[in-house]
């Protein structure tokens, strides 16, 4: 019946924004290979001593989060690794990155929880994006991508009401974005 129809389609859509996930952590990937190189995660500082690349670090682990987030299918353990990799990636975003390196992060964060289906951490990174895109000025893809987050949060907690209001401003925000692929 009905029922089961909806418990197909809804499995669909699961395995769907699986691919989609896979896909857009590929993208990310492949940007970050195209502009940075094979790099490794060691690098010299200006007295020729070792040190971690936490940017390099940064990209791998929110690369790798994203492979957790696309598999159809996850155990409890990859659940846990997720969440760690995801904020150890902000760690090395915070420590290397930018502004908007960090509302990335968070953005990231807030995924993860949505994903997840933990609705309150998922609100509270997706609020902090949209805190430092008004703290430094940063607008744009992040801007309309902090918007998402706060929807993706509220519908993950339940708030429907809550969830539409933030999607409008998020598709507002969205049109507001200057590069056509980008906004597409």
């Amino acid at each position: 019946g009905d029922q089961e129809r909806a418990a197909v389609l809804a499995r669909q859509r699961t395995r769907l924004e699986a691919r989609l996930a896979h896909a857009r952590g590929q993208i990310h990937l492949i940007d970050h290979l195209l502009t940075d190189g094979w790099e490794t995660t060691m690098t010299t500082d200006d007295s020729g001593e070792a040190t971690l690349d936490h940017r390099r670090l940064g990209v791998d682990l929110f690369n790798g989060t994203w492979e957790l987030m696309s598999q159809e299918s996850r155990t409890a353990d990859d659940d846990d690794l997720m969440v760690h990799m995801a904020h150890a990636s902000a760690y090395h975003w915070r420590q290397a990155g930018t502004a908007v390196n960090w509302a990335r992060s968070h953005w990231l964060c807030s995924r993860v929880y949505a994903v997840l289906r933990r609705g309150e951490p998922s609100l509270v990174h997706a609020q902090r994006v949209l805190d430092l895109c008004a703290e430094h000025g940063i607008a744009d893809w992040d801007l309309a991508f902090g918007h998402e987050a706060v929807a993706r949060a509220h519908a993950v907690s339940g708030d429907a009401e809550a969830a539409r209001a933030a999607t409008e401003v998020a598709l507002a925000a969205a049109e507001a974005i200057a590069d056509p692929d980008d906004r597409a």
